[in-house]
């Protein structure tokens, strides 16, 4: 199975960086989800979680807000103002 290579940022540190099955975020047009071969997006980021599903089943939550998220060729990088692992 594809996996998307993910990579979630704040202003000041790497929050967390890895594969992943499946992410869901909160946007400013609402919630999306993303697989692998979703197609390039550009999204602008409403405070909220973003949820991580990685390859082996398990999940990684962060807590983000005034940043985007961007999608191309199954990379995904989320870049926050603030972002912290839950």
């Amino acid at each position: 199975m594809a996996e998307l290579s993910v990579s979630v940022v704040s202003a000041d540190a790497e929050v967390w960086t890895g594969p992943a099955r499946q992410i869901i975020a909160r946007t400013t047009e609402g919630e999306i989800g993303i697989l692998p071969g979703h197609e390039p997006i550009l999204a602008i980021l409403a405070k909220g979680e973003v949820r991580v599903t990685t390859p082996d089943g398990g999940s990684v939550t962060a807590n983000a807000e005034d940043g985007f998220l961007s999608v191309s060729q199954d990379v995904v990088t989320i870049v926050a103002g603030n972002a912290e692992l839950v």
